[in-house]
C-alpha cells in the first residue's frame, strides 16, 4: 500500500503526500504509486455516459420484467407506454415526459397548468387488459373442449373513480364484463354504471350486508340488472328469504365458501378455515336446507370462492378451483340450479419482474397459464361428477387495472452525508489544537500509514474520532474543529479506498401516505424508475423522503431486494433541469386506500389516449388536484370562515393607510386556500412586495389577477374556491 496521504482537497484521491510521524505537519512529501488526476469532472462524465445505453438503464431497473408489453424505454432516453400491448406499433408509443410537460407546462406555453404530483391515466391500457384477459380464457375454453363461457367482474374496491369504472363498463360490454360491489356506495356506484352496460353483465354483491344492502340489491334485480347477492355470513340468507317475499323479488343467491385451501404469506391470511369472509360447509348445507324449506332452493346459482391476492403458482390456483368445484359439484346435487363458479381474485401482478412464485410481489405464471389451469381444474372435477360446465367468472380487480395508472412526482432536492474539505493548512492547525490522547492516536495512526496497515489506520481513526466527540459533548471542542475530524477521517478512508459512497436522501414532492399507502402499510413495492435521462449512468444511489411530518415518510425499499434506487445527479451531466419519477403498477388499491396525512390530497390527474398527432397522444381529461380549502373540508374545516377569520385578522394588524397592500394581503391568503398543499416550482412563483415591511411568494398570475379586482369581499374569495 502507498504512503498514506494528505491533498488540499480532501473531496478528492490525493496525489500523493506522506503524513508526518510526529503530531506536527511536516512538509508534504510526494509519493509514487498514485496517478495524478488529468480528467475534469464533465469529461470523466461523458466518458462514463458513452459506455451506456438505453439498454443498461431498461435492464438496471428491470423494466423488461414488470413492465412488459407496456412500458419501455425509448430511443430518447425517456419511459414510454405502448398502449396497445405487444401489438403497439413504434409511432403509437407514448412519451411519458412530453405528457408530464403537456399536463405541467403553464398555460401560456400551451400546457395545462397542473402541479404534481400527476397520475397519468392509459384507458388504451386498460382496454388492452380487459381485452388480454378474456381472450385467455376464450383460448383456454376452446383449446380444452369446455362447455361453457368466462365473463368477468371488476371489484370497484381497487380503484372507485368514476371515469375508471365506466370505462370498464364500456370497454367490457362485448364480453358481458360486470362489476362486484362490496358496500352499498359501490353497489349504487355499480348500478348507475351497469345501465349503460351489456344487460348479460353480472352485477355481484359481496361483503357484509344488513337489510338496506339487500333491500338496494333487490331494487337492482328490479331493474333488470343480473344481480346475485353472494351470502359471506349465514345469517343474511334469512334476510333475503324475507324481503325478497316482501316485495315479490325472485333474488339470485350465491354463497362464499370458506375452502381449506389457503396460501401463505399476507395476501393469503384471509382465506382458509379461518377466514374473515365466507360459510363453512356445515353453515353451507344449512342455507341450503334454509332455501328448500322455502321453496327458492332454485335462486341459489352461484358458488364462490377467494383464496386471496397475488397467488403465486397455477399449482395452488388449480388446487383451489378443484375444490370449488367440488362444492359446486355438490350444490348440483343436492338441487341447487347452480349456473357461475366464481373463483375471486388471486390474479397476480409481477411487481419485480422476477417470473418468481417465491416472491409475495411476483407470480411464475402469465393470463394465459392462469386462464389454462382454471378451465383445466373446472372441467376435469365436473366430468367427473356428470355435471354441466358452469359459467366461469373471475374477480381480478388488482390485475386489470395496475398497469392503466402511473404516478409521477419531482424530486426537488437531494442531500448526502458531507464532509469539509481539509488543506494542508487546515490540517496542521486541526492536529495542533488536539488533545493530547486524540494527538497520539494521530501518531500511531501515521505510523500504521508508513508500515501499510490499512485496518489499523482504520481503527485510530475512528478512535481518535470517537475522543473528539466526546470532546465537543463535554465543551472543550469546537463545532469547527467537530467538523474537521469529520473531514480528516473521511479523507483517511478515501486514501484507504474503504471510503463508499453515501446513500442520498432524495427529497420528493409528495405523501407516501397518500399515494402509496400500501408500501407503509403492508410493505408492498413497487417500481419506481427515472422517467428521463436513461440514457446516462445513474451514478448515485438513494431513498426517497416525502413531504410529511413522519419519520415513515420515506421509500426505502425497492424492487429486487434493493434498500437504495439508482439514481442520476440532480445537477449532473444534463441535469439542472425537474427530474421526475415515476411510480408504475399502482393503478390498483392506492388510490382507494390513501388518506390525508398532515392534509396532503391527492395528485392531479390526466387521461391519456393513444393519438395520430404530432405526440402520439391526446389528453381527453384533466382533472387538478384538490385544494388546501378541498383538504381542510374533508376534517369538517370551514376554509370561507377560516379565510375571514384571517383576512379581519390583516386589516386589524395592517396598515390603516394602505388600503391597496391590505387588499393583496387578503387575496394572497385566499390564493392559498386555492393551491394544492404540494410543494410548488420555484419558477412557477414570484417574490411580490405586498407592503412596505414584508414580502409574500404567490403565483404571478395570482396576484395580477388580485391586483386588478375592486379589492372587494366575494371577489377576494372568488380566488380560493376550486
Amino acid at each position: 500500500m502507498p504512503a498514506l496521504a494528505c491533498c488540499v482537497d480532501a473531496a478528492v484521491a490525493p496525489p500523493g503526500y506522506a503524513f508526518a510521524g510526529d503530531s506536527s505537519l511536516a512538509v508534504p512529501v510526494p509519493f509514487a504509486g498514485v496517478p495524478s488526476v488529468t480528467t475534469t469532472t464533465a469529461t470523466a462524465a461523458a466518458v462514463e455516459n458513452s459506455h451506456w445505453s438505453t439498454s443498461h438503464s431498461a435492464d438496471l431497473y428491470r423494466v423488461h420484467g414488470w413492465g412488459a408489453p407496456y412500458f419501455s424505454v425509448n430511443s430518447s432516453g425517456n419511459m414510454s407506454v405502448r398502449p396497445y400491448g405487444a401489438a403497439t406499433l413504434p409511432h403509437q408509443e407514448i412519451d411519458l415526459l412530453k405528457v408530464v410537460r403537456k399536463a405541467s407546462d403553464p398555460k401560456s406555453s400551451g400546457g395545462l397548468g397542473l402541479q404534481l404530483p400527476l397520475i397519468v391515466r392509459l384507458p388504451d391500457v386498460l382496454k388492452n387488459r380487459l381485452e388480454s384477459l378474456q381472450s385467455a380464457f376464450d383460448f383456454a375454453i376452446q383449446s380444452q373442449g369446455y362447455e361453457s363461457h368466462y365473463q368477468g367482474v371488476y371489484p370497484v374496491k381497487c380503484n372507485q373513480d368514476r371515469f375508471v369504472v365506466e370505462d370498464i363498463v364500456k370497454f367490457g360490454s362485448p364480453f358481458r364484463f360486470g362489476l362486484e360491489a362490496g358496500s352499498k356506495p359501490e353497489l349504487l356506484l355499480a348500478m348507475s354504471c351497469l345501465c349503460k352496460g351489456n344487460h348479460e353483465a353480472l352485477l355481484v354483491c359481496n361483503g357484509f350486508k344488513d337489510t338496506e344492502y339487500i333491500f338496494l340489491a333487490l331494487v337492482a334485480r328490479k331493474l333488470a340488472l343480473n344481480t346475485v347477492i353472494v351470502l359471506e355470513q349465514e345469517e343474511e340468507i334469512d334476510l333475503v328469504i324475507d324481503l325478497s317475499k316482501k316485495l315479490s323479488i325472485r333474488p339470485v343467491v350465491g354463497v362464499r365458501a370458506k375452502l381449506r385451501t389457503k396460501h401463505s404469506g399476507h395476501f393469503g391470511s384471509t382465506s382458509g378455515e379461518k377466514g374473515k369472509f365466507g360459510l363453512t360447509t356445515t353453515q353451507i348445507l344449512r342455507v341450503v336446507r334454509k332455501l328448500e324449506q322455502a321453496g327458492m332452493l332454485d335462486c341459489l346459482q352461484l358458488l364462490h370462492f377467494h383464496i386471496g391476492s397475488q397467488i403465486p403458482t397455477t399449482a395452488l390456483l388449480a388446487d383451489g378451483v378443484s375444490e370449488a368445484a367440488q362444492v359446486f359439484c355438490e350444490l348440483v346435487r343436492l338441487g341447487a340450479h347452480m349456473k357461475v363458479l366464481d373463483i375471486g381474485g388471486g390474479l397476480g401482478i409481477d411487481y419485480d419482474g422476477s417470473k418468481s412464485s417465491d416472491s409475495e410481489i411476483s407470480v411464475s405464471y402469465g393470463l394465459e397459464e392462469y386462464a389454462s389451469a382454471v378451465v383445466r381444474a373446472i372441467r376435469s372435477v365436473c366430468d367427473r361428477k356428470c355435471v354441466k360446465h358452469p359459467v366461469i367468472c373471475s374477480e381480478s380487480g388488482r390485475a386489470i387495472v395496475s398497469h392503466h395508472s402511473v404516478l409521477i412526482f419531482e424530486a426537488m432536492s437531494a442531500s448526502s452525508y458531507d464532509t469539509p474539505n481539509m488543506s494542508a493548512v487546515g490540517l496542521q492547525y486541526f492536529v495542533e489544537n488536539l488533545s493530547e490522547e486524540a494527538r497520539a492516536d494521530y501518531r500511531n495512526l501515521s505510523a500504521a500509514a508508513s508500515c501499510g496497515e490499512s485496518h489499523t489506520c482504520l481503527v485510530y481513526a475512528d478512535q481518535l474520532k470517537q475522543r473528539c466527540i466526546d470532546q465537543f459533548k463535554d465543551g472543550s471542542l469546537s463545532m469547527e474543529q467537530l467538523a474537521a475530524v469529520d473531514g480528516f477521517c473521511e479523507l483517511v478512508s478515501k486514501v484507504l479506498g474503504c471510503s463508499s459512497d453515501p446513500i442520498r436522501t432524495y427529497h420528493v414532492n409528495l405523501s407516501v401516505f397518500t399515494s402509496i399507502p400500501d408500501f407503509w402499510g403492508i410493505g408492498q413495492l413497487f417500481p419506481i424508475v427515472p422517467i428521463h435521462r436513461l440514457d446516462q449512468r445513474p451514478a448515485v444511489r438513494g431513498i426517497l423522503s416525502d413531504l410529511t411530518c413522519d419519520s415513515d415518510g420515506k421509500v426505502d425499499k425497492f424492487i429486487g431486494g434493493e434498500t437504495s434506487l439508482h439514481l442520476h445527479d440532480l445537477h449532473g451531466n444534463g441535469g439542472g433541469g425537474p427530474y421526475y419519477l415515476g411510480m408504475f403498477l399502482g393503478g390498483a388499491y392506492e388510490e382507494a386506500l390513501g388518506g390525508v396525512h398532515n392534509l396532503f390530497g391527492g395528485p392531479s390527474v390526466v387521461r391519456v389516449s393513444q393519438s395520430d398527432g404530432p405526440h402520439s397522444f391526446a389528453v381527453t381529461r384533466a382533472m387538478p388536484g384538490p385544494s388546501c380549502a378541498d383538504v381542510l373540508r374533508v376534517m369538517q374545516h370551514e376554509p370561507e370562515l377560516m379565510f375571514e377569520t384571517l383576512k379581519h385578522r390583516a386589516e386589524e394588524y395592517g396598515q390603516e393607510d394602505d388600503g391597496m397592500a391590505n387588499a393583496a394581503l387578503a387575496s394572497s391568503l385566499a390564493s392559498f386556500f386555492h393551491n394544492m398543499p404540494y410543494l410548488t416550482a420555484p419558477s412557477s412563483c414570484c417574490l411580490t412586495a405586498i407592503n412596505n415591511s414584508g414580502f409574500h411568494y404567490c403565483s404571478e398570475d395570482e396576484f395580477n389577477a388580485a391586483a386588478d379586482s375592486a379589492a372587494g369581499e366575494d371577489e377576494q374569495w372568488s380566488y380560493c374556491c376550486a
